[in-house]
């Protein structure tokens, strides 16, 4: 029976399966794999289920020279915490969960797109504050979506799925920036020439890009600086697309209206400056975070283990 690592515990019905087809070490703990221990990781198992911040780096992967991990099932369709060409390097297969994420994702995005222009993260607050004064005609008003325009920075499988949401929905209309040129949208929508068109035209610019060394600090001081006043800025990809600096300094002086989060450049800490602002919206990275969505998700990557052990192409391979 093959040794498996697994980073950190999936749902039961995934965990149930694997266990009944690898001798499954568990690791007792929430958080990430440091460096240290993915390479004892590497040596000492067949195959690791990683996840989310496990340090799979290429020093981590390049102090194993015959590792006896053969695949990395990482559970997640992003892998910005693997170097993919240091484990292939090594002889090690990656492979991802694409698919499953993609709904749940983009709900998550909606979320956070109502939450912010409608600014119920603020008025939430207000009730339980115990300060709120009762109805009146100019509280509190916030930006209706119907018949706006959202801005999507990366036009996958995800941000295709927000742009359903959002034109059949809510009725806006849809421009998109793409690293390459994408023949269908789903739904009417226009690619743009530049990050800075989108980030222009948009009342809603949303990211959907994958965490990249090529996406980090995508969003910076001038891309903020081209965004409308009554704007907003939602966050599903990877916290660190956006330089956080630049983003609590373009929202406390006003030169956006508002951010919806989901996930943070030194995730798990938010600056406190973040958390002093009321007109964001941070929530802790539930984009995935539905019962059946992360058991699909297990059991995309307990295929993958399959298809490899037995000697066939995997599923998804990175």
């Amino acid at each position: 029976m093959k040794r498996l690592l697994v980073s950190r515990a999936l749902t039961e019905p995934v965990m149930q399966v694997l266990r009944a087809e690898y001798d499954v070490t568990l690791r007792p703990t929430t958080q990430p794999m440091s460096e240290d221990e993915a390479s004892a990781a590497l040596m000492g198992y067949d195959a690791v289920l990683p996840t989310l911040g496990d340090a799979l780096t290429a020093d981590a992967i390049g102090r194993v020279d015959e590792p006896r991990c053969k695949i990395l099932a990482n559970f997640g369709v992003g892998y910005n915490h693997i170097d993919v060409a240091a484990a292939t390097a090594r002889g090690i297969t990656v492979t991802n969960t694409p698919g499953a994420v993609t709904d749940a994702t983009a709900d998550i995005a909606m979320t956070l797109i109502l939450m912010t222009a409608r600014r119920a993260g603020e008025g939430e607050r207000l009730v339980r504050s115990g300060n709120w004064n009762g109805w009146h005609p100019v509280q509190m008003l916030g930006m209706h979506i119907g018949g706006k325009t959202v801005g999507i920075i990366g036009m996958g499988r995800i941000g295709k799925a927000i742009a359903r949401r959002c034109h059949h929905g809510f009725g806006m209309d849809v421009v998109f920036h793409n690293r390459s040129t994408v023949a269908d949208a789903g739904v009417p929508a226009k690619q743009l020439g530049s990050l800075a068109d989108v980030m222009a035209a948009a009342d809603v610019v949303v990211l959907a890009v994958p965490g990249s060394a090529e996406s980090h600090h995508l969003i910076d001081g001038a891309a903020l600086k081209a965004m409308q006043p009554h704007a907003c800025l939602v966050n599903i990809s990877r916290g660190d697309v956006i330089d956080e600096a630049a983003l609590i300094a373009a929202l406390q002086s006003g030169q956006i209206a508002g951010a919806g989060l989901d996930v943070y450049e030194q995730e798990p800490h938010v600056p406190d400056a973040l958390k002093a602002l009321d007109n964001v919206v941070l929530l802790p990275h539930l984009g995935t975070n539905a019962q059946e969505v992360r058991t699909n998700m297990g059991m995309m990557a307990v295929e993958n283990l399959r298809a490899f052990f037995a000697g066939r192409e995997t599923p998804n391979k990175v």
